[in-house]
């Protein structure tokens, strides 16, 4: 398959059912080929939903005033890090909004305490922040750093994602500072933002191809009333018919052809994914070119205020009520769970 923009395009607006069938299978045999088919479950806790951005999409936004704001401290955090050792997970995933309560040297010294005492792989995920921080949480060891660049078409970022008083957001350069630092690197996108064409899609995912990325996330926009983008979206349109839908088969096309243009890296099916399919929405992820899940490990009075959007599906372990267990769904598809931390670079693809 050809990874320019073109070609890519296509293959967006592709409704033909057989050749659909065809490049999910395809996926597949490369996901299978190059990363196996076992399953690194990575266990999700989100630390805070404090921010201090404005963007359009989120509904974490610091203009959400009826949102009840929380932050973790390190006793609760730790917690739920024992808890995915005891899961027997390989990775925990500490996310929060841009949350500059969170200090330089409070996560360092929460990264040090997880690193000496699990052994577990720790993943950031804490949004834009200064070279300084990157540079210390990665020497107390931490392994790996997402930040999502949304979309690559520079005037559509603009809009979703105001940059802060005096700052000028550019993810894609901290995206390289985090790769030049030794990080594993992720990043990912929105699929059907308002003003999202499918040529900026299709770029999107030459991007991927581009950088090398190490983990992938992909999911459709779900809107959330007190955004922006619910606000006013008429301020965001652009021709219906180059307008990219935030549906679950165009999710599916995505996550097939981000395994194809970048064939080893970690790609998740998403919570997104699921919560528009919450019956096998996950399981579908995972069988056209997705082989990573992350189940929510953040203590039930905190998880309904991280909304980034409403009603976020249920990706916990059956213990807490979501019915069966992870390690069966997975088991129904034919997969294994992963063991170990499942790192792309320790499986020798990048250098």
């Amino acid at each position: 398959m050809d990874f320019n923009r073109q070609s890519l395009e296509t293959w967006l607006r592709t409704e033909d059912p057989d050749a659909l069938d065809h490049l999910y299978r395809e996926a597949d045999a490369v996901r299978r080929h190059h990363v196996g088919n076992a399953i690194h479950l990575r266990g999700l806790v989100e630390i805070s939903n404090h921010c201090a951005r404005r963007c359009a999409y989120c509904g974490l936004n610091v203009s959400n005033r009826g949102l009840s704001r929380y932050r973790m401290n390190a006793d609760e955090i730790f917690g739920c890090v024992l808890k995915a050792c005891e899961l027997g997970y390989g990775t925990v995933v500490l996310q929060s909004g841009e949350d500059f309560g969170i200090t330089r040297e409070w996560m360092a010294a929460l990264i040090r305490k997880i690193k000496e005492e699990t052994p577990l792989a720790l993943t950031l995920s804490l949004g834009e922040r200064p070279y300084e921080d990157l540079l210390a949480w990665k020497q107390a060891g931490a392994d790996r750093y997402l930040l999502r660049f949304e979309t690559s078409n520079d005037e559509l970022y603009r809009k979703i994602h105001p940059s802060l008083p005096g700052h000028r957001s550019d993810r894609m350069k901290i995206l390289r500072e985090i790769s030049d630092l030794g990080y594993e690197v992720g990043s990912g996108v929105m699929i059907g933002i308002p003003g999202q064409s499918y040529a900026s899609l299709a770029e999107d995912i030459a991007t991927f191809r581009r950088l090398d990325l190490d983990m992938i996330g992909v999911g459709p926009y779900i809107r959330h009333p007190e955004t922006d983008l619910a606000m006013r979206p008429r301020s965001r349109a652009i021709d219906p018919h180059d307008q990219v839908p935030n549906t679950e088969t165009m999710t599916y096309k995505v996550i097939a052809l981000t395994r194809l243009a970048c064939p080893d890296a970690n790609i998740p099916s998403t919570t997104a994914l699921a919560t528009v399919n919450a019956s096998n929405g996950r399981e579908l992820g995972l069988q056209r070119g997705a082989n990573v899940v992350m189940p929510n490990l953040t203590p039930s009075q905190y998880r309904s205020s991280y909304e980034i959007y409403p009603n976020k599906a249920c990706l916990f372990e059956a213990a807490e009520g979501c019915g069966v267990s992870l390690t069966d769904r997975i088991a129904s598809i034919g997969r294994e769970v992963g063991r170990g931390p499942g790192s792309r670079r320790a499986a020798g693809k990048r250098n």
